[in-house]
């Protein structure tokens, strides 16, 4: 895409998995809420926040600060569906209408501003819409481009046409949603938007990749779709007819996976990725629907399944949100079910999988391990997933092929112990017995202070021969659960090189030398 970012206006409504959970299970908005997910937060009210309740905390420590707090599960499948009503009233004043996701839409601004007035009238209309349809408090953003307009709606501003990049280069680079390049950016000494905008492009790129490179642009204030975004071919939509009605959510989630493989493979067999996607659907008395959902990345064959289940739970569980909002349910079920990738984007510059991310190869692997899977049990294949922890051991989970790929810990923790990058090669299942002698033949003993008697200077591991120790760095000291003796341990770790040119994670514990992990 080439030229400056089209004028946005995007419509937030603050708090919303919070607000969604009031609209479908009754949950009051107005008492002290929190939204747990992998027991952490990830939205609460605002009565939570005057009890001391933040995003990000664990569920014990939001509960320490806020006894009375009401927990209640993530689900996107509610949040989706109790903000479908809040479109439909949206697209009662405007067209074209897209769900960033749920609790955000947003549409092209030029068209309201000329007919409503201007786009700060266009914003107080369409609040007060909103409001008055479907009790639901929101707040409008106006800027170059979804990614700015949505930083815009937090704080309610009109931002000046071309003013963009100077509104975003004083935001912290918190604000671009990716706490892992976040984190990174900030301990390299790049704390705002616009430090992390000054970066050449191209080495933004080949040190964090083709996400790096999307949030580079973000942070610059261009277009959040890069110049490789074209029009799509026409056969690349995708329709299912039905003979016998969808009236039904659990039927309706199996047609939108099965739609939306088909879509994913069709897409990856051109070399394309979905960044935008269409959802069309056409009941039996001839209803059409329509909805047009957003996302900042590529959207995955998982991820266009999530929102196409989502988008027919919202029309044909019919919620009516508050005060009777529309859209009602349809008066029949849907016959006709059409997917458009409406923005796609080629994967010429994303890294590759294990077996490439399209082609034969890549399905020929996947049959092969489903097949495996069949016949020995889903734990007969597994993938690693790292996560958080101190150890090698504790940051790897081995989790089943196809099921979801969530870390065991979180990474978000500092995790006081946590061993230094490069992460080893090979975790030993269970650690090797060893022994350390410095030069002298005497064995090297650790303090409670950590102490080190002398350096290392020879390792012999089991019955083995001894190999002589080139180079060491450590102690790095963990002290794990010390609250509760009986689970408590304490143990150094030192990474040593051998002059056979192997590489050796050790561990110190009750005076004995253990050989944990190998490096490559």
């Amino acid at each position: 895409m080439t030229g400056a970012p089209a004028r946005t206006l995007l419509l937030w409504c603050p708090d919303w998995p919070v607000l969604a959970a009031e609209i479908v299970d009754g949950v009051p908005a107005t008492g002290p809420v929190a939204v747990l997910h992998a027991n952490r937060v990830v939205a609460c009210s605002e009565r939570a926040r005057a009890e001391g309740v933040r995003r990000g905390l664990r569920k014990r420590e939001a509960q320490g600060r806020c006894p009375q707090l009401t927990v209640v599960e993530y689900d996107p499948g509610r949040d989706a569906r109790a903000f479908e009503p809040v479109v439909a009233a949206v697209e009662e004043l405007v067209a074209g209408v897209e769900v960033v996701r749920p609790g955000a839409c947003a549409v092209a601004a030029r068209g309201p501003g000329r007919y409503l007035g201007g786009e700060e009238a266009a914003a107080e209309r369409i609040i007060e819409h909103v409001a008055q349809s479907c009790l639901v408090e929101s707040q409008v953003g106006i800027a170059d481009g979804v990614f700015a307009a949505g930083l815009a709606a937090r704080a309610g501003r009109v931002v000046a046409p071309g003013g963009t990049p100077e509104f975003l280069a004083g935001l912290p680079v918190e604000a671009l949603g990716r706490s892992a390049l976040a984190d990174l950016l900030r301990r390299l000494g790049v704390r705002t938007l616009g430090d992390f905008a000054a970066l050449p492009a191209g080495d933004v790129l080949a040190r964090f990749g083709f996400d790096g490179a999307l949030a580079h642009r973000l942070a610059a204030g261009r277009d959040h779709r890069p110049l490789a975004v074209r029009q799509p071919p026409a056969d690349l939509t995708v329709t299912a007819e039905h003979d016998d009605p969808i009236d039904r959510v659990d039927a309706a989630a199996f047609v939108a996976r099965a739609l939306a493989e088909q879509l994913h493979e069709r897409l990856a067999g051109h070399g394309l990725a979905c960044t935008r996607l269409g959802i069309e659907a056409v009941t039996e008395h001839g209803q059409e629907l329509h909805r047009v959902w957003r996302h900042d990345g590529l959207l995955t064959a998982a991820a266009i399944a999530d929102r196409v289940r989502w988008q027919l739970d919202g029309w044909l569980s019919g919620s009516n949100g508050r005060a009777g909002a529309r859209p009602a349910r349809p008066t029949a079920g849907i016959i006709r079910l059409r997917l458009i990738p409406d923005g796609v984007i080629a994967q010429a510059g994303l890294q590759a999988g294990l077996w490439g991310e399209t082609g034969e190869e890549r399905e020929r692997a996947h049959r092969a391990l489903s097949r495996v899977q069949g016949i020995l049990g889903p734990e007969a294949v597994v993938t690693a997933v790292l996560g958080g922890g101190r150890s090698p051991a504790d940051q790897v989970r081995l989790v089943p092929w196809g099921d979801e790929r969530l870390p065991a810990r979180p990474e978000a923790p500092p995790w006081p112990g946590r061993l230094p990058p490069p992460a080893p090669a090979v975790v030993l299942p269970s650690p090797l017995a060893a022994t350390v002698h410095d030069a002298a033949g005497e064995p090297v003993v650790i303090s409670a202070r950590l102490a080190v008697s002398a350096a290392p200077a020879r390792l012999v591991v089991g019955t083995g021969q001894p190999a002589e120790i080139v180079g060491w760095a450590g102690p790095w000291p963990v002290d794990e659960r010390w609250w509760a003796p009986a689970e408590a341990r304490r143990r150094a770790r030192f990474q040593v090189s051998l002059a056979d040119g192997a590489a050796l994670l050790l561990a110190v514990e009750s005076g004995q030398w253990l050989v944990e992990a190998i490096y490559d």
